[in-house]
């Protein structure tokens, strides 16, 4: 599997002769991006998906079939050029109080998890996590447990566009999390797992 990690919660998934998008936000650069099967959308939150630029992106690739949280139950499970991907429907997690939560869906790529922004754990091995480090949502103790809860082998941080020291973040969280599961994409590298 290649990931690229292209800002925020944005990853290019190229696996089983597929190419999926998912996520591409306001704090993103995705709009060079080409020759997608699928983009994949967890939530309609503006840094999950910029609703300005996502027409461009579709017209850039036509072939690309465009699924969001709205397009699923509580589970479903389909394949995409060659992938195998499951959608575990749900809601997004809870920001504060009584604040009503939006639909969030994750997404089981053969293999890795994009929570989006919740804290799903599904009831099969997960390879690889894309696990969230910043938000109004979340703690970093939470984080930490997510990646222990689920047992991946390699998680990657993602979620950090609004940190003004990603380092820091990820730094604790590989201190936290089991030896050399944290392992920090670069952005725009695409790094195979």
């Amino acid at each position: 599997m290649r990931l690229t990690h292209l800002g925020h919660a944005c990853l290019l998934v190229e696996t089983g002769g597929a190419r999926l998008l998912i996520d591409p936000g306001t704090m993103s650069a995705f709009d060079d991006v080409r020759d997608l099967d699928a983009v994949l959308v967890t939530h309609q939150h503006p840094d999950h998906v910029d609703m300005a630029r996502l027409p461009a992106l579709l017209a850039a690739n036509p072939s690309a079939t465009l699924r969001s949280e709205g397009d699923f139950a509580a589970h479903d499970r389909f394949t995409i050029g060659g992938a195998t991907v499951e959608a575990f429907g749900g809601l997004h997690a809870p920001v504060y109080g009584d604040v009503p939560g939006c639909t969030n869906t994750a997404y089981l790529i053969d293999g890795l998890l994009h929570p989006g922004d919740a804290f799903v754990v599904p009831d099969r091995d997960v390879d690889i996590l894309a696990v969230p480090v910043d938000g109004p949502w979340l703690k970093l103790s939470e984080a930490v447990e997510h990646i222990h809860r689920v047992g991946p082998r390699v998680a990657v941080p993602i979620h950090e566009a609004e940190t003004t020291d990603p380092a820091k973040y990820t730094g604790m969280l590989s201190a936290f999390a089991p030896p050399g599961v944290v392992r920090v994409l670069p952005v725009g590298a695409e790094v195979s797992l």
